[in-house]
């Protein structure tokens, strides 16, 4: 099974210019709580997460009107390829310990998000989802 058959589409991302409450805001109105941040044509340069303006930025003093994403985002992002096996995205994510892996096509531009659910529901592989966040929330 590959990964763009369990993904969920639509992702969406934020540009690196945009101030934190923009991406805050975008977090709010899709329910999410990590962004990807994404260039010219949609091309991956770093995730921000609810986290990152929270706990670093907030704590920081940053002002969220005009600390930009890029100031606060992480720029190495672990990713998958949308004609990727599940099996081997879900062991990208244990050994990395993330949740949610980015799901990119063949010229790097962003069309998905893996996440554990997907692996839970999406697949039907209990085994596989369990024994992923069983590792994924083990200590680093």
């Amino acid at each position: 099974m590959q990964v763009k058959d369990v993904m969920t589409r639509g992702a969406e991302c934020v540009k690196p210019s945009s101030s934190l409450q923009e991406a805050a805001q975008k977090m709010k109105n899709l329910g999410v709580g990590p962004l990807p941040v994404c260039g010219d044509n949609d091309r991956l340069v770093g995730m921000i997460t609810d986290r990152d303006i929270t706990v670093w930025a907030v704590a920081e003093g940053c002002d969220i009107k005009t600390t930009t994403v890029k100031d606060v985002m992480t720029p190495d992002v672990v990713y998958c390829l949308e004609d990727q096996d599940v099996q081997e995205a879900a062991r990208q994510m244990k050994d990395n310990q993330i949740r949610r892996l980015v799901v990119l096509n063949g010229d790097k531009r962003l069309v998905g998000i893996l996440s554990l659910g997907d692996l839970a529901v999406e697949t039907g592989d209990w085994n596989l989802a369990g024994d992923t966040l069983e590792t994924v929330s083990q200590p680093f």
